[in-house]
């Protein structure tokens, strides 16, 4: 089986490391406390999508200890009146893979990649590899470099505890 993840992660040039996990544990908060990663160094790739005819979607990729902008951000790049989270059944059929496991890499090439600026301020970033029993460990230059990515300032606002 042709794995488009890891076909793309070659092509990206910077040194990276596959840490296989427990898919368990695959979440992003479980997965950090459990292998002993830092929230400050995990990002998450989010699949939205725009409330419009035919509906538009994007991947979003953000810090774990961050949240989209949906309500501004997003909805004005998509030109859409209201977006939101894709459903787990949109994201499984547009990127080919389970939540837990969703990842920039390997993405349709008309699928518009927009990293959160605050990503690319880490020096190596976790992200996931295409399925809930791996993670990518790298240089967020390697994010920048993939097809079709943006890096866009304010896409994401820092999580507020509560």
């Amino acid at each position: 089986m042709k794995d488009h993840v890891m076909d793309a992660l070659l092509n990206v040039g910077v040194n990276y490391e596959i840490i296989e996990c427990d898919p368990d544990v695959a979440d992003t908060a479980d997965f950090c406390s459990h292998y002993g990663y830092s929230l400050n160094e995990s990002a998450n790739a989010i699949l939205v999508v725009g409330k419009s005819d035919p509906s538009a979607y994007a991947m979003c990729v953000i810090l774990a200890t961050t949240r989209i902008d949906v309500n501004k951000v997003v909805r004005k790049r998509l030109c859409s009146r209201k977006a939101s989270f894709a459903t787990p059944e949109a994201t499984i059929e547009i990127t080919g893979m389970t939540l837990g496991g969703v990842t920039p890499f390997g993405l349709p090439p008309d699928l518009p990649l927009w990293i959160d600026s605050r990503v690319m301020e880490c020096e190596r970033v976790i992200v996931g590899g295409g399925s809930r029993n791996r993670k990518i460990y790298l240089e967020p230059v390697g994010l920048a470099s993939l097809p079709n990515a943006e890096i866009v300032e304010g896409l994401a606002k820092i999580r507020l505890e509560s």
